[in-house]
């Protein structure tokens, strides 16, 4: 039986989400070691990888279950009473044999969160903090990453992608409880590229976000910290 479930992590307490040879304390490889104490042996497939520090509230992952865990309710008490508290996983369902958690996404969704002032040790794992924001500025360059554009220019040269050309349907700033969130919503991402995007916006004015946009000039970039970041959403319809 083929199964999806909804994962929360905080990315802090882990060196990304793929599982690595270097390391077991990943997202995936925690889980995938939970799951094989449950004597569930299949490979965990994840619809995308986060980074290093980065966090989940909707990550959508796939697994087949053996028969004898055909009780899904049960199975999602017994994870997250196994997991440690860095994980929780939302719920579990059932799910067609051609379903695929990477590649039957539609949209994945995105929010940064950003706080001004300075840090504090009780949020500074989940909000970057910055001094000074023109929030306007902030509202016109989100808007600015819009459509279907070539990210080469907003991505590590590491990348391993066939392609950079992405489309962002809804790139957006707006304030929620004294907090700036930056939301993006496309049909995929490259490696790294909302943290250099977010960068760009506190950094860079409109006309050099559009020549790195436009490939008409690439200005000097660097990620932008990974703790306010969240997958927060996989859509497949």
């Amino acid at each position: 039986m083929k199964a999806a479930f909804q994962i929360q992590y905080k990315g802090t307490d882990f060196f990304g989400s793929q599982i690595q040879k270097q390391t077991p304390n990943t997202v995936m490889g925690v889980v995938s070691h939970i799951f094989s104490k449950l004597g569930i042996k299949g490979t965990i497939a994840p619809s995308g990888r986060t980074d290093k520090g980065v966090h989940a509230t909707g990550q959508v992952c796939h697994i087949e279950l053996p028969p004898f865990w055909d009780d899904i309710k049960k199975l999602k008490k017994v994870l997250n009473k196994m997991l440690p508290p860095s994980i929780k996983i939302k719920k579990i369902w059932r799910v067609d044999d051609n379903f695929h958690a990477r590649y039957s996404a539609k949209k994945r969704v995105y929010r940064y969160i950003i706080k001004q002032g300075e840090s504090n040790p009780f949020e500074d794992d989940f909000v970057t903090f910055v001094q000074n924001i023109d929030f306007e500025k902030t509202i016109q360059n989100t808007k600015l990453f819009e459509g279907k554009h070539n990210f080469k220019n907003f991505i590590k040269n590491d990348h391993s992608s066939k392609t950079t050309i992405r489309e962002i349907y809804k790139s957006f700033a707006y304030k929620h409880n004294g907090y700036i969130v930056l939301y993006f919503e496309a049909n995929g991402f490259l490696r790294t590229q909302i943290r250099f995007m977010v960068y760009a916006i506190l950094n860079m004015t409109k006309d050099e976000i559009l020549q790195q946009l436009y490939l008409k000039k690439k200005h000097k970039l660097k990620p932008a910290p990974p703790n306010g970041l969240y997958l927060a959403k996989i859509k497949y319809v």
